[in-house]
């Protein structure tokens, strides 16, 4: 039995407002404590209306705090929008207000649209300088060293656990030769899954505070009574990615019976090929799609988006995945 964790979105929907949605994470966090899953990340990403977790920092926090045990983090922080210093300000303060509970994932792309981009400061040439700045985020999360004259106040020595996400072979690259945990991003961009894994495994260095590999996979998993009742239930996340598509990034939907009354042919392609690790079904269904995922990649923990509209058909979609990874 694998590990498993959930990554979150804080989902706007057209039937909860912002607030609704980041007390539905915190709750949803708090659930699935209860469950038994290892930690509850979520995701920065900007100018995006159904989306609640750009401050994800203060996101960390209100889910912390309604929670005792689960390690909650970012999956991630986009480092390239912001300055190392001040990640770890951030990152240092909720460890210290949740000791042994916070994980920071970090990844370099933005995270949204060129435009947001230039309103946050940043420019996409900020996504050259990751390495430098994954290690001065290591930097000040550390211990003080003489005669440092920069301080990352009250984060150093908290070393809070790095993680790097990707998406492509660079981070695992990245992962490797810095000896840190690695996520790869396959709930959107499955297409490379298996060469990064193979070249995380095959490079990596033991560092502080990583002795040996440890993959994390990300996997779109949407369980329900029947897989009939779960197709249906995802068809949520369909609409968001053809949403995307057609540049109309808009709230969450209530799931359709027939996908294809809203896609187009070219829409359902590039949706199918950057959903295709996707596991829906019931609970049967979801162990054996558990099963190959993990037999085919050898992965130390998954971390599950279950995009579904409704909270309580979401709470009881995390259930069914606790119950099929348990079997």
């Amino acid at each position: 039995m694998a590990a498993v964790s959930i990554l979150d979105l804080a989902r706007v929907t057209v039937a909860t407002d912002a607030r609704g949605a980041l007390d539905n994470a915190r709750h949803l966090a708090a659930h699935a404590e209860d469950l038994g899953y290892r930690r509850f990340w979520v995701a920065e990403h900007h100018n995006m209306p159904g989306i609640a977790s750009a401050a994800t920092s203060l996101v960390i926090a209100h889910v912390a705090a309604g929670t005792r045990t689960i390690r909650v983090g970012a999956g991630g922080i986009m480092l390239p929008n912001h300055a190392p210093l001040v990640i770890a300000e951030q990152f240092g303060t909720l460890a210290r207000l949740f000791p042994g509970r916070i994980d920071l994932g970090v990844g370099r792309a933005p995270g949204t649209d060129q435009e947001t981009v230039r309103a946050l400061r940043r420019s996409w040439s900020s996504a050259d300088t990751f390495p430098r700045d994954v290690l001065e985020l290591q930097a000040y999360l550390a211990p003080v060293e003489q005669g440092q004259r920069v301080q990352a106040v009250p984060a150093a020595g908290t070393e809070v656990p790095i993680w790097i996400l990707g998406s492509s072979l660079f981070g695992a690259q990245l992962a490797a030769e810095l000896g840190l945990p690695y996520a790869f991003a396959s709930h959107f961009a499955p297409e490379l899954l298996v060469p990064a894994l193979q070249i995380y495994r095959a490079r990596f260095k033991p560092s502080k505070q990583l002795a040996a590999p440890y993959v994390m996979v990300g996997v779109n998993i949407v369980a329900a009574g029947t897989d009939r009742e779960a197709r249906r239930l995802a068809t949520t996340q369909q609409m968001s990615f053809a949403d995307i598509f057609r540049g109309t990034r808009g709230l969450s939907k209530p799931p359709i019976d027939d996908i294809d009354t809203y896609w187009s042919p070219i829409e359902k392609a590039q949706a199918q090929q950057m959903l295709a690790r996707s596991i829906i079904g019931s609970v049967i269904t979801v162990r054996a799609g558990i099963d190959a995922l993990l037999a085919e990649t050898q992965a130390d923990e998954l971390i599950v988006v279950s995009d579904v509209f409704d909270h309580a058909e979401r709470l009881r979609s995390f259930e069914l995945i606790a119950e099929a990874n348990r079997r």
